[in-house]
């Protein structure tokens, strides 16, 4: 039972009296006694006073106006009761004191001469201990409760509910997207908080930091709590209590070390799944999706149904412990839309008319991917190769995904300036190239431009603004110098196949 000014009320060897109608069920952290005019800055908030009105005029009624200037200052410093001694200095409470206890809101109640002010001190020091003591004898007797509760079969969950019946209260477990996992009692809270709590959980998490933060709402308040080190966090513990005592504070600290700890055991099983997931990647890319099947359906659900379509995705080293995490919540909430695994790189396997996944993710994180065309199972190795080609192209832009279906339609010739096909370009060129630097002429661009205007002198030389006949001339010159007939078609594609690999050329 706290200390209260009830509890006070409710000795019978006290026989205090109630001389107002506030609220008799006030904590009193301490008891003091003063006489002074202005007692404020020898007390604290939650504190009573003591006094028998020495600082009041003896010999006339206590007036109106000083009653209520101490009374007002009583209740600005945020003193919750008080207490007046009768028959020593007046006999009774004055009416202008108890007016303004009224006015003010401020508890009075009334202490007899035979009770002396320490027994009063006394009463209230002796139900603090008590409720310390019980506080304490509860606290354990929670952490006791909370640990045999992480020993069952879901550990986690009913470590989670055992709080919530200790506390009495609602508790619950926020996942790595800022997600409400688990909540006990379920939907114990309004959506609008639910929104709220979500909001700001996402915040702590994306912060990446061990952090704890209380949050008001409309209707209360919440304690969050991070769970998990630093770079590396595993959720958020929120509590709908806007403080804590001592007793309840550690409380939740065993619950934060043992939820910590559970997730710390999922995070390891989490590592075994990714070295599967691994292997059953490399088998699907040598074609043995059957065993794939088999072993995922029993783990984590069917396969994505075929056409499927294979996504490379680059993740950075500090952010993969985080998408995988979130990728696994996927798996669990939607069985059979996605598979994933990581290798090289970050590889999603979604249904060909179900590429959304892989939008969310790269548009969440900001990640560069390719995506490849659908295929079939039996054909998930070129697919996968299809989605690091892409990937290679993404990597040259902002992040985002490429489809390597764009990239076949560019046709073959305008990917060579993405290949290692400049050197010999160069070399190719090189005699065009160098009379021109050496000469001060112009067979270069004129060449360029022959192409470009489907090998048509009269077109070249409009662009070029020359007479045709010089156009002519400037061509037969340049396949003098590299030594090939332009007449050929294989000649001119070898010859545009360079100034495309060399598009500065």
């Amino acid at each position: 039972m706290p200390a209260t000014l009830r509890s006070l009320l409710d000795r019978r060897d006290l026989r205090l009296r109630m001389l107002t109608d506030a609220d008799p069920d006030v904590a009193i952290t301490w008891l003091h006694s003063s006489d002074l005019p202005d007692p404020t800055p020898f007390l604290g908030t939650g504190q009573a006073l003591l006094t028998t009105g020495t600082q009041f005029d003896s010999d006339a009624e206590v007036s109106t106006e000083a009653a209520d200037t101490y009374v007002r200052r009583l209740t600005d410093r945020g003193v919750v009761a008080l207490g007046f001694g009768t028959e020593v200095v007046r006999a009774g409470t004055p009416d202008a004191l108890v007016e303004a206890c009224r006015a003010h809101g401020l508890p009075l109640f009334e202490v007899p001469y035979e009770t002396s002010f320490i027994a009063v001190v006394q009463a209230n020091a002796e139900t603090i201990a008590r409720d310390a003591n019980a506080r304490s004898a509860w606290a354990l007797a929670a952490q006791r409760a909370i640990s045999l509760a992480a020993l069952r079969p879901d550990g986690l969950g009913a470590t989670l509910a055992e709080l919530s019946r200790q506390l009495d209260c609602w508790v619950g477990l926020l996942d790595v997207s800022g997600r409400i996992d688990r909540e006990f009692p379920a939907d114990g809270i309004p959506s609008d908080e639910r929104e709220q709590l979500e909001a700001e959980g996402a915040r702590l998490l994306r912060g990446g930091q061990r952090a704890s933060l209380p949050m008001s709402t409309a209707t209360g308040g919440f304690t969050l709590q991070t769970l998990g080190s630093g770079g590396h966090l595993d959720g958020v513990l929120a509590i709908a209590t806007g403080s804590l005592d001592q007793a309840g504070r550690e409380v939740v600290t065993a619950v934060i070390a043992l939820a910590g700890l559970a997730l710390q055991q999922n995070r390891e099983l989490a590592r075994a799944r990714g070295l599967l997931r691994t292997g059953l990647l490399t088998m699907l890319s040598f074609g043995d999706p059957e065993v794939v099947e088999t072993t995922s359906r029993e783990l984590w659900g069917p396969l994505p149904t075929e056409p499927i379509r294979v996504a490379a995705i680059d993740v950075p080293d500090h952010q993969t412990d985080s998408v995988v995490d979130l990728l696994e919540l996927w798996v669990q909430e939607s069985p059979g839309q996605l598979f994933f695994a990581v290798d090289d790189a970050l590889f999603l396997c979604v249904s060909a008319e179900d590429p959304r996944p892989v939008e969310r993710l790269t548009t969440q994180y900001g990640l560069h991917a390719g995506l490849s065309d659908g295929a079939g199972y039996g054909y998930f190795g070129r697919a996968r190769a299809e989605a690091v080609q892409a990937l290679d192209r993404s990597r040259e832009g902002r992040p985002g995904i490429v489809e390597f279906g764009d990239l076949a339609r560019d046709g073959v010739l305008a990917h060579l300036a993405h290949t290692d096909a400049a050197d010999i370009a160069r070399a190719f060129l090189a005699p065009v190239t160098e009379h021109d630097a050496a000469a001060g002429t112009d067979l270069t661009r004129t060449l360029r431009t022959w192409l470009e205007q489907n090998c048509e002198y009269d077109r070249a030389a409009q662009v070029l603004g020359v007479h045709r006949h010089t156009a002519r001339a400037r061509i037969e010159h340049a396949a003098r110098l590299l030594d090939r007939d332009l007449g050929l078609f294989a000649t001119r594609a070898d010859v545009w196949a360079a100034f495309v690999a060399l598009p500065a050329a």
